[in-house]
């Protein structure tokens, strides 16, 4: 990775969208950056991107942790199920009791019992 990389990944972190790269001075023209962003993609250097919500655009603003314990071996199983709940913002892994954490969030205290 060299200062070009670099550079682009800085822009990303503060815009994700290639026209936002683009705008914010990337050197190189854009067939430079979109070659450079697909070879960073490639070889595993971007994981993935994501996006920013405005809080007033977010409907679900009550927020909470929840503490998981998983028995066996059925992780995995769990994980994947958790991954997939549109309440789910985050998830950590820990040690002890509670294995995991969750952070969920929603629209309403009764939409917390569903999640």
């Amino acid at each position: 990775m060299d200062d070009t990389d670099r550079q682009l990944i800085g822009l990303l972190r503060e815009n994700a969208g290639l026209g936002g790269i683009a705008r914010q001075g990337a050197e190189g023209g854009p067939g430079t950056v979109q070659n450079r962003m697909a070879k960073l993609e490639r070889d595993g250097t971007i994981a993935g991107y994501t996006i920013r919500l405005r809080p007033a655009v977010d409907e679900r603003r009550i927020s909470a942790f929840t503490t998981i314990a998983v028995e066996g071996a059925r992780i995995e199983p769990v994980v994947r199920t958790l991954r997939g709940d549109p309440s789910v913002v985050t998830l950590y892994s820990t040690n002890g009791r509670w294995i995991w954490w969750r952070r969920i969030r929603a629209d309403s205290l009764q939409s917390f019992d569903q999640a």
